[in-house]
């Protein structure tokens, strides 16, 4: 990570904000379509006190109900009963949601406003390869394609897939016919790292070598070598996915509301309660307990609910009676008693995870497009309650939020808890897992639109930087690696400020502090060079209106191969630790 100097790297911003050199007529820094209206709202500060929203759904015999008083709802933190500051009820429209238009923005210049609908509630399916086995992924293509034919009008949804990563397939549509042809175009995916009787036997061919080098012991240490492999594999599986739902968490974020993120998956070792009071017997994963608390904290924070769907439909225990007789009998009942003892402890992780973000699971049942319907219906229907909360002291414990609804017969989903974490504080984790900002730069994952921002990316050759004093030092921390002549591209950040956290010097000045980063990948996103610059940024009160008002203009430069390039550009705000990335493909020709 570079540091440099604020007034060197703001000579070009300080000319954009006040000459517009750098964009001829530059655009505006992009808006989010719910703060259009409002461009002279003021940026985020830091702040001890925030207010805590509760999305509650509250069913009865499946169904949502609605129409329920204010003065039925009790909310509690760590046992204690909080007054409620705000309540509203929320229902499915009957009018077909408009997706927002974002900016319109000049050639070769793109974005990371997202196009989300101006509604109370959105919906994302998530197609899980990765933990799914293949005939079971067939199955859930097959039964999606149904329930798109039966679709409500103006239901708001997007797609996305899981197999090595995360990617997404289509945004946010209500476009039936596309939705339809997204899902027929989908191909099921080989789980390679699906460990179990499901997944193919790579060690056959290992086999002969035990049994011949250690005469006697080759059964053992064969099995003791599967376990390894297995074990490994889970571990695997366990980072990409909760990789996969930091981005999608990052991505959500800026989207209002409540999202329902229904996700067919036919298993998750891992478990999201962070404090064991459920019970669940899903196993804990060593080294990852942060990393899946902060995943939890994310998804949460982000009020994102969580409808996990066993694609692998009816699974129930096997029975087995120990007075069972017959050949092969001893070995049956220990294969039995683990098979039953995972099967319960991936259907626990699933209502975990549920149970923890306000989703419902939908477990056992081969009704696949009959709990999407529930999922979507239900997930539309919920009260937000506000309270402000108990904890005082920003130290990172958890608490407990507890609802209760006066009444009788009614079932409540709502997320759990959250920590009390100070703004930009981070936590110690393995070094093989992500943070949310470093999950938002890698290769394929989708826009992070907690930070807003427009980039102009241009080769530097290009006629437009004719007469402009460029650096000609290296520009990229592995330039020297690449392979033939670099080629340099300029990007022209234009970060829009409502979107950063300021606080207020002791001598008057707004000061913010950003972290920008460039990534070239390649196709097969093995990193070929990047960038990483970290500023500090105060502002006198001329200079702060008019970046308010403008965005906040900042130049960096990557040199990067002749080929395909896929650059993500990513603005990193370090004091509340939010994030803004997208990725532009480029096309670099040789000279």
């Amino acid at each position: 990570m570079r540091t440099r100097s604020f007034w060197t790297l703001l000579l070009v911003a300080a000319l954009a904000i006040f000459t517009a050199s750098v964009f001829g007529q530059a655009p505006a820094a992009p808006q989010s379509p719910a703060n259009s209206a409002a461009a002279q709202q003021a940026p985020v500060f830091q702040t001890t006190t925030s207010l805590a929203l509760v999305d509650v759904v509250v069913t009865e015999k499946g169904k949502a109900v609605h129409d329920l008083d204010r003065s039925k709802f009790h909310i509690y933190e760590d046992g204690r009963e909080q007054p409620i500051s705000a309540f509203d009820e929320h229902k499915p429209s009957a009018v077909p949601a408009a997706l927002a238009v974002p900016p319109q923005l000049p050639p070769h210049t793109y974005g990371n406003t997202p196009a989300y609908p101006a509604t109370d509630v959105v919906n994302v399916l998530l197609l899980d390869g990765l933990n799914t086995p293949q005939t079971d992924q067939m199955r859930t293509r097959y039964q999606m394609i149904e329930y798109m034919g039966k679709i409500q009008p103006g239901t708001m949804m997007a797609v996305f897939t899981l197999t090595s990563r995360l990617q997404m397939v289509t945004g946010f549509t209500t476009d039936v016919a596309q939705l339809t042809k997204t899902v027929k175009g989908l191909r099921s995916e080989t789980p390679t790292l699906l460990a179990g009787p499901t997944a193919p036997d790579p060690l056959d061919a290992v086999q002969a070598y035990f049994d011949s080098n250690m005469p006697g012991g080759g059964a053992s240490a064969l099995a003791a070598f599967e376990a390894d492999i297995a074990s490994q594999a889970v571990e695997m599986r366990v980072r990409i996915t909760l990789d996969a739902m930091k981005q999608l968490g990052l991505y959500l974020s800026a989207v209002p509301g409540r999202k329902n993120l229904i996700w067919f998956t036919g298993s998750f070792p891992a478990a999201l309660d962070p404090n064991g009071s459920l019970g669940n017997p899903a196993q804990e994963i060593p080294g990852y307990t942060d990393d899946v608390r902060k995943t939890n904290d994310l998804l949460t924070a982000a009020r994102i609910a969580v409808y996990p769907v066993d694609a692998r439909g009816m699974m129930t225990e096997l029975p087995f009676s120990s007075s069972s007789r017959g050949p092969g009998v001893s070995n049956i009942a220990p294969s039995l008693a683990g098979f039953n003892t995972q099967l319960a402890a991936e259907q626990g992780a699933m209502r975990e995870i549920a149970e923890q973000t306000g989703g419902q699971a939908y477990i056992n049942t081969n009704g696949l497009k009959e709990a999407v319907a529930s999922a979507v219906e239900n997930g539309s229907s919920y009260y937000t309650i506000a309270y402000t909360p108990a904890a005082k002291k920003l130290d990172g414990s958890y608490h407990k939020i507890q609802v209760r609804l006066e009444g009788s017969g009614y079932q409540l989903s709502y997320r759990r808890g959250y920590y009390a974490d100070a703004p930009g504080k981070s936590t110690t984790q393995a070094p093989k897992t992500l943070t949310p900002f470093l999950a938002s730069i890698v290769r394929g994952a989708p826009p992070a639109t907690q930070v807003l921002f427009s980039a102009r990316v241009l080769p530097a050759s290009d006629p437009q930087f004719a007469g402009a004093k460029l650096d000609d030092v290296p520009s990229g921390e592995m330039t020297a690696t690449l392979k033939g002549p670099p080629h340099r591209y300029i990007v022209d950040l234009k970060v829009d400020a409502h979107s950063l956290t300021f606080t207020q010097t002791p001598d008057g000045l707004h000061q913010t502090s950003i972290e920008c980063v460039l990534v070239g990948y390649d196709a097969d996103g093995k990193r070929l060079n990047w960038e990483d610059d970290t500023l500090t940024i105060p502002l006198q009160a001329a200079q702060y209106a008019a970046i308010l008002a403008r965005g906040m203009p900042l130049r960096m430069a990557l040199d990067v191969p002749a080929g395909r390039v896929f650059l993500r550009i990513a603005v990193h705000d370090t004091a509340a630790d939010r994030s803004g990335a997208l990725e532009v493909p480029l096309a670099v020709a040789a000279n």
